[in-house]
């Protein structure tokens, strides 16, 4: 009997997961209602923070191997990378939670669970701060990479708390490791940071973005990537402080490259500013999990 109910529990999440007409964020919907339909397995029903979603550890294989083929199939579907990352990551989540327990810097982070979108952070503000600062060079990679602090989806999948902002966090300081970097959101810019952060975080969707990104490389790309970035990127990944030790709303003053070198992070190779913004939007969509803007928009193939 027991048997029986995982088989139809299985089938069910796997055909919704992978079901074709899923392709928007907000259709996601109709995955999580297969999901909750797992009652029969003994799971934690109370929600442990705001949005939550438990579900246990055959979902959870469920989830991770569906959320894989449909990013694999797929990989403007920001939606399916960040549900692989909550449904894959609790171990890397472990470690870099410790990590942060370690810095006096990331216990206050972890205290506080500071958020940062337009509501809590004053973008405006930002803006008039001397070119140079962390703060303006932010904004400014906001404004180039038409990208925004509001597009991070809630983890749901996380079945802790603390984990859970973990994560969170990890999303939300995306685009300010983007800007320490001096990496934009085109294609090799984004395989450049996925190097960082599966060297720092061990996430396993960092890693396979840094495994299988440079696939979509164009050729002449190639040599660059192989010769300038990747190099820098397993450097800078190996050698620097742990970035989600950063309290970066402390240090929108600070000057990028002061706080460059204090984490030390290596100057970064030149990189060619983007040509279509717009496009990049997807781009970012595909390693990180963001809210398309256009769910039907092309990224680009760099």
């Amino acid at each position: 009997m027991l048997t029986q109910s995982l088989i139809t529990c299985h089938n069910r999440v796997i055909l919704a997961v992978l079901h074709r007409q899923y392709t928007t964020t907000s259709r996601l919907s109709n995955i999580l209602n297969h999901i909750r339909e797992g009652d029969h397995i003994n799971r934690k029903d109370e929600p442990l923070y705001d949005g939550h979603i438990p579900i246990n550890i055959f979902q959870r294989a469920i989830l991770a191997v569906g959320s894989s083929i449909m990013a694999l199939t797929d990989p403007a579907r920001g939606d399916m990378i960040a549900v692989n990352g909550e449904s894959s990551g609790h171990f890397a989540l472990m470690r870099m939670h410790k990590k942060m327990l370690e810095s006096e810097e990331g216990q206050e982070i972890l205290k506080d669970r500071p958020k940062i979108n337009s509501s809590s952070v004053d973008l405006e503000k930002l803006k008039h701060y001397p070119d140079g600062t962390l703060g303006r060079e932010y904004t400014k990679f906001l404004e180039v990479n038409n990208v925004s602090p509001d597009t991070r989806l809630p983890v749901r999948f996380v079945d802790d708390a603390d984990l859970a902002y973990v994560m969170q966090r990890y999303r939300e300081t995306h685009d300010l490791v983007h800007t320490l970097l001096g990496c934009p959101t085109n294609m090799l810019g984004e395989v450049a940071v996925k190097w960082v952060e599966a060297l720092q975080t061990g996430l396993p969707m960092c890693i396979g973005g840094a495994v299988f990104g440079p696939v979509r490389l164009k050729p002449k790309n190639r040599s660059t990537y192989l010769n300038e970035y990747l190099p820098w990127a397993i450097r800078v990944g190996s050698n620097s402080t742990f970035l989600m030790n950063v309290y970066y709303e402390r240090r929108w003053e600070q000057d990028i490259t002061e706080l460059r070198a204090e984490l030390k992070i290596e100057t970064p190779p030149v990189i060619l500013k983007p040509q279509r913004p717009v496009a990049d939007v997807s781009v970012e969509a595909e390693t990180n999990g963001l809210k398309m803007p256009q769910p039907d928009s092309t990224p680009i193939a760099m």
